[in-house]
């Protein structure tokens, strides 16, 4: 059914199906009590679009249509990890194997065992990078291989996990571009994003730079408190946390030069239509993608910490993929959470996008955005988009730090 309501920055609207009708009502109430600027909410269930929404800004005096699109940050780990599990699923990348059989520069410094499995679920060791960037360092894809593979770990790879912030996109990515014979946007572009029909981009051509919504940056107050990872990087600016943030050789991120690079931590394109596109057939075995037994490998926690070494919150991750992480309990745990089902595996994005795919349900999930929120994961424009599509399919609560049936 056509679903439609105005708000302070515009229209929104779509198609809803009538049992999702309270998550439509949820999407509209973050234009009306959240400060939501300008976003698209996407769910499909067994690859049927049973929700396709969006509306508000843009830009100044620019709506946002059925087809804008906008900087997804770290939900493109989920579009790199992908690119790299379908190279396994052909047989071309072990997971287990050495990197270095791959990309022999990187066994330097003590990185010779590090694997493939361990640059997928962020225990490689270098989720950072130590000396200052080059001005447009993140733009030059040669430039940050080089300085990644002859850079010494953090810590012995394997033996410690910490969020591969940006460099995930180079470790991971350099291993896809090395073995499929392409770059890391063309092979996810030929692999992934044509044969799904997504529109999702790691580079995006200058002919589709005007669908672009740009990013509103988010401003704290002054007011919030600090945790543990603010912290971090005021007290220590040669700290994890701080040179992850801090060392990226000045990008812009509404800049062309960015949206055209390919940035395959943090620096894809798409909407929620594209998010809940490509989790589509990772929340049903696998369709014609990828073999069922991948994808239930890919669904399993991989890594696990009490305390991450970049972000300073427990934290769970699969093969490249976020799993459920109730951080609730904390004091700033509304904004250090992502709570999701228990088989579910995704990924959260700068500021609060989201998508997932959950196999127990056959859910797919994508929620975009321009205006940033404040947070490690979820702020509660997201988490409460999740939470009331878990409610919609009849789910209880999220009580044991997972949404349960």
């Amino acid at each position: 059914m056509r679903v439609e309501h105005t708000v302070a920055t515009g229209k929104v609207q779509g198609e809803c199906q009538p049992e999702f009708l309270p998550v439509w009502n949820a999407f509209v109430a973050n234009f009306t009590e959240r400060e939501e600027v300008g976003a698209s909410l996407c769910i499909k269930r067994h690859g049927e679009t049973v929700l396709d929404v969006w509306g508000g800004e843009a830009a100044p005096d620019r709506a946002w249509e059925a087809d804008t699109v906008s900087v997804v940050f770290s939900c493109t780990k989920a579009a790199t990890a992908l690119a790299a599990h379908h190279l396994v699923d052909r047989g071309l990348l072990a997971l287990q194997a050495p990197i270095a059989e791959y990309w022999p520069e990187f066994a330097v410094a003590g990185k010779s065992k590090a694997t493939v499995a361990m640059a997928l679920n962020h225990s490689v060791g270098v989720p950072a990078l130590r000396a200052p960037l080059e001005p447009g360092g993140f733009l030059q894809w040669d430039y940050m291989v080089e300085r990644i593979a002859a850079e010494a770990p953090f810590w012995e790879p394997g033996t410690r996990h910490g969020y591969h912030m940006a460099t995930f996109g180079w470790t991971v990515g350099e291993l896809v571009r090395r073995v499929a014979g392409s770059s890391l946007g063309q092979y996810f572009r030929t692999a992934i994003a044509e044969p799904l029909g997504i529109d999702f981009w790691i580079g995006l051509p200058e002919g589709e730079e005007h669908r672009v919504a740009p990013i509103i940056e988010y401003r704290p107050s002054g007011d919030e408190p600090a945790n543990d990872f603010i912290r971090a990087i005021r007290e220590d600016r040669e700290s994890i946390p701080a040179l992850a943030v801090l060392n990226r050789g000045g990008l812009k991120v509404n800049s062309r030069a960015a949206h055209a690079a390919e940035l395959g931590a943090g620096g894809g394109i798409t909407n929620a239509r594209g998010l809940a596109g490509m989790f589509a057939p990772l929340a049903d075995c696998g369709g014609s993608l990828l073999s069922s037994a991948t994808v239930a490998r890919m669904a399993e926690v991989s890594s696990a910490s009490s305390c991450d070494a970049t972000l300073m919150i427990p934290t769970r991750f699969a093969l490249g993929f976020m799993k459920s992480m109730d951080n609730r309990y904390r004091p700033s745990g509304h904004i250090e959470s992502a709570v999701l089902g228990a088989s579910a595996f995704g990924h959260v994005g700068a500021g609060g996008s989201i998508g997932f795919a959950d196999p127990d349900s056959g859910l797919s999930f994508g929620y975009t955005m321009n205006r940033m929120g404040a947070g490690l994961l979820l702020n509660e424009r997201g988490q409460h988009l999740v939470d009331a599509a878990y409610t919609a399919l009849g789910y209880r609560d999220s009580v044991p730090g997972v949404w349960r049936r």
